[in-house]
């Protein structure tokens, strides 16, 4: 599929693989198609920052390649690894055999039989659908040394392996960049690249993520589910439910025949939303019924 022509055509098109954007998003994700830019996508966990790259692979027909960041994550990790065991095998077959010529052999050895690809040298390989879209997933989970080495491969979209030389993207890939915001990432990384902040949805838009993600909810219970998820943000909590956790908790309780809620049901679902004891504990006993109230009376018509 060719990349949409307007912003409106991007909103359409992730709306099919049932993705809902409003419109800030759907103007960055449009120029950095039309640019070639990296795009930058901060917010808290659960907002659909991972998910937008999956929902653009999947509308434009690419392949998605992910590349899941953490803590020591390294240059060489991310980019190839040799097959070390493979090697080996290869090594004491040409001793076995004898008279092996080492020249020949070494050259075997470090050649693409050999080259295990990581996500970021897979990146830079042509596809015949088209430039695949690039995931690198919480970036901020990362160290500064990866972020300096990953500023450098976004600049020229190309990597080098010292044994085989540099490999250059003949299309640059579609990169998405997200972050937690856990620590804030280099001002110098973030110049290459369009940024979005991805915020909580507000109520309409969070239902009809809702009503695509859950269609068999009914329409009450998904109202509900959302005026309730929306009034816990607003409390003292340690860790904010994201949109995910509003999808699960709904398929949680369509899975136990829920059709309204009850600070019963609240209770016993409490895990599907929270992941935290002391926010769990926060919303034990009158504390359930209290917000259930206030969220089934922001339903109540005016």
């Amino acid at each position: 599929m060719q990349t949409p022509d307007s912003i409106d055509a991007v909103q359409s098109m992730l709306a099919d693989t049932g993705y809902v954007c409003g419109r800030a998003l759907a103007t960055v994700v449009f120029l950095s198609l039309r640019l070639g830019r990296p795009l930058f996508l901060e917010g808290e966990a659960g907002v659909g920052k991972t998910e937008i790259a999956k929902a653009l692979a999947a509308s434009l027909g690419r392949k998605l390649i992910r590349l899941q960041c953490y803590e020591g994550l390294d240059a060489s990790t991310a980019v190839y690894e040799w097959n070390f065991p493979a090697q080996m095998i290869a090594i004491r077959t040409a001793e076995a055999s004898g008279g092996a010529d080492r020249g020949a052999l070494q050259k075997e050895l470090f050649g693409p039989d050999y080259l295990v690809e990581r996500p970021l040298l897979e990146a830079m390989r042509p596809d015949e659908n088209g430039p695949p879209v690039l995931l690198i997933d919480e970036l901020d989970r990362t160290d500064e040394p990866f972020e300096a080495f990953l500023l450098e491969a976004l600049s020229d979209f190309q990597v080098t392996i010292p044994e085989m030389g540099t490999i250059k993207a003949p299309e640059p890939p579609i990169v998405i960049l997200t972050s937690n915001r856990t620590r804030e990432v280099h001002d110098a990384l973030k110049r290459r690249c369009l940024y979005h902040w991805v915020d909580y949805p507000d109520f309409e838009r969070e239902v009809e993520i809702l009503r695509s993600r859950a269609p068999e909810a009914a329409e009450t219970l998904s109202r509900e589910v959302v005026a309730f998820v929306q009034r816990l943000r607003t409390e003292d909590i340690f860790k904010k439910p994201g949109v995910a956790e509003t999808i699960d908790w709904a398929k949680c309780l369509l899975a136990l025949d829920v059709i309204d809620l009850s600070p019963e049901v609240i209770s016993d679902t409490l895990g599907a939303i929270l992941k935290y004891q002391d926010d769990i504990q926060k919303l034990q006993g009158s504390e359930a019924k209290r917000l259930l109230d206030d969220a089934k009376a922001s339903l109540e018509p005016v």
